[in-house]
């Protein structure tokens, strides 16, 4: 089966299908869980559609910690089904859905205590390792290990000799969650789901107490259209509230948003051959490995503001400088920090719950016929809600509908991964890069690859880096538009690749140049192609400035300074 591509006339032909039939199933939301829950249900035989306001992943699974964990602390707080439920999911991903995207990491936990510290900390990191297993797909990653002092500073110089007494290691996952929620689109697509993103839901359609669909504005062309659909699944995380208020109904439960702040530092800023996760008083810090830089993160605080753009403040900035430099020998300045990013957590809360209980589970509900909400959870746990928001929704299909088979089902680009791996020096030296780019692309695109080569051999000028973020290739601007969906120059810089993050000009160096590939594709004139590379400059400045603000109100105010979307 060929992945389909999400080019701009696939995306009219997606819309127009929807607008033309009656769906199983129209899913809103086009962030993991949206995504997923997409791919569960078209893998069921329904007939679905998925519809995102902005780009795919744009709110939260973009601005995530990149982790695919099975949350070491929640052991702590004895929520044993959620981090046995999370394990599961990570061994699937590592093993079988994704691995092409999802990778092994290590992590150093110092321990600042002599022997009870050790024992309480290794006997929960056992429990973690013996959990992955018993999930019956733990076997891809080595086993934890006791450190001395010795042998810790050994692992990671970078960590100041008073900052510990020995440490313990430990391996999760991450992944690149944008590139991830993409990818769970065009898989679904390729199992026939109509998808559209730039599609934003703006009403829905009832008769009596029944809903029968949504009207849907086309971001893009500009228009409203009617899709009908015998359920609706609402999946759109931190916005949940809003998009039950379009029924005109109060929902059984609500969604807070907590927002998360993210550093990125260049890797030659921390010596060290491993992540490192720290205790505060607040919660846990930690310091990822993430290519050719460090993400230190995260902050946890109460937002409710805009929701679209969480701002980072100049505090959240220093409280996360403040927290490393307290283990690191050579302390970070802010002139250290690449980027910075900001993403909200939807955490579920009851009407009646306070603030400081508010959950990462998940709950799945028929809000009013027709209608279903899926809400709260965490990124690895994506897989287990989607079956949940699908099982739901069959109960109102007049229908036999087949059980979820998600957990057999690899995303586009696994199938064939280790093999292209393990001939990436054939590949590379027939496509005349060299092998490390061509590493560089089966961990982003898998057994697609050979579809980023083919744009390549049509024009070879396509190989050259982009000048000034030259660890992406030219071609995978093209092909981000192509084959990935992006519609504006924000969905290239910000999510196709991670530009906007991992330099520190923010992007705005290689800006026009990928403006300009992008034109052909997406027949831009010179007129649009001025209007993207302003707009991308105004949204860097913009979030420069909040980022020099004391507190989330001024920083917000400063960052919606910057217009959202580049109207065509």
């Amino acid at each position: 089966m060929r992945t389909p591509t999400l080019g701009p006339a696939e995306r009219g032909e997606a819309l127009a299908r929807m607008a033309d039939q009656e769906l199983d199933v129209l899913v809103v939301g086009g962030g993991v869980v949206g995504a997923g829950t997409a791919l569960d249900a078209v893998t069921r035989g329904l007939e679905t559609g998925l519809v995102e306001a902005r780009d795919w992943a744009a709110g939260t699974s973009s601005r995530s910690s990149k982790l695919i964990h099975g949350g070491l602390r929640y052991l702590e707080m004895l929520d044993f089904a959620l981090v046995r439920e999370a394990l599961k999911e990570r061994g699937l991903l590592l093993e079988r859905l994704a691995p092409h995207l999802v990778k092994p990491v290590p992590f150093l936990y110092p321990l600042k205590h002599h022997a009870w510290e050790r024992l309480y900390a290794g006997t929960g990191v056992a429990l973690y390792d013996g959990m992955s297993l018993s999930s019956g797909h733990g076997r891809g990653l080595p086993a934890h290990r006791h450190l001395t002092r010795r042998r810790a500073l050994r692992v990671a110089p970078c960590l100041r000799k008073d900052a510990l007494v020995g440490a313990l290691q430990y391996y999760d996952a991450q992944m690149d969650d944008a590139r991830f929620v993409t990818t769970l689109v065009r898989t679904a697509a390729s199992y026939g789901a109509h998808v559209a993103n730039r599609a934003r839901v703006v009403g829905i359609l009832r008769e009596g107490e029944r809903v029968v669909g949504a009207r849907v504005h086309d971001m893009e062309q500009g228009g409203d259209f009617e899709v009908r659909a015998r359920q609706v699944v609402n999946a759109t995380g931190v916005w949940t509230d809003e998009t039950q208020a379009l029924i005109g109904e109060r929902g059984q439960f609500h969604v807070r948003a907590s927002k998360g702040i993210h550093l990125v530092v260049p890797k030659d800023r921390i010596h060290s051959t491993t992540g490192l996760i720290l205790r505060t008083e607040k919660s846990v810090l930690f310091v990822i490995p993430w290519g050719r830089h460090w993400i230190i993160g995260t902050t946890d605080t109460d937002w409710g503001l805009d929701k679209a753009h969480p701002a980072a403040s100049s505090a959240d900035i220093d409280y996360l400088l403040e927290h490393v430099n307290e283990v690191l020998a050579v302390p970070l300045t802010r002139d250290d920090v690449e980027g910075v990013y900001a993403g909200l957590r939807p955490l579920l809360a009851g009407e009646s719950d306070a603030t400081s209980k508010l959950s990462r589970e998940h709950t799945v509900a028929h809000v009013a016929p027709g209608l279903v909400v899926v809400a709260g959870g965490k990124y690895t746990t994506y897989r287990v809600m989607a079956k949940d928001a699908v099982d739901e929704a069959v109960h109102g299909l007049d229908q036999r509908v087949g059980p979820c088979v998600t957990e057999d089902v690899p995303l586009a680009g696994a199938v064939g991964y280790q093999a292209l791996w393990n001939g990436r020096a054939r590949i590379a030296q027939r496509a005349g890069l060299h092998v490390a780019r061509v590493e560089h692309l089966l961990n982003r695109y898998g057994s697609l690859t050979g579809e980023v080569l083919e744009l390549i051999a049509e024009d070879p000028s396509l190989s050259e880096p982009l000048a000034g973020a030259d660890d992406y290739l030219r071609a995978e601007v093209v092909y981000a538009v192509s084959h990935e969906g992006a519609r504006h120059l924000d969905d290239v810089l910000t999510r196709r690749t991670r530009i906007s993050i991992e330099t520190f000009d923010r992007g705005t160096r290689c800006a026009r140049e990928a403006a300009e590939l992008m034109a052909p594709v997406l027949g831009w004139g010179q007129e649009q192609i001025d209007k993207e590379v302003r707009h991308y400059e105004k949204r860097v400045e913009a979030e420069r400035e909040s980022q020099r603000q004391p507190d989330d109100l001024t920083a917000d105010a400063a960052r919606l300074g910057a217009p959202d979307i580049v109207p065509l």
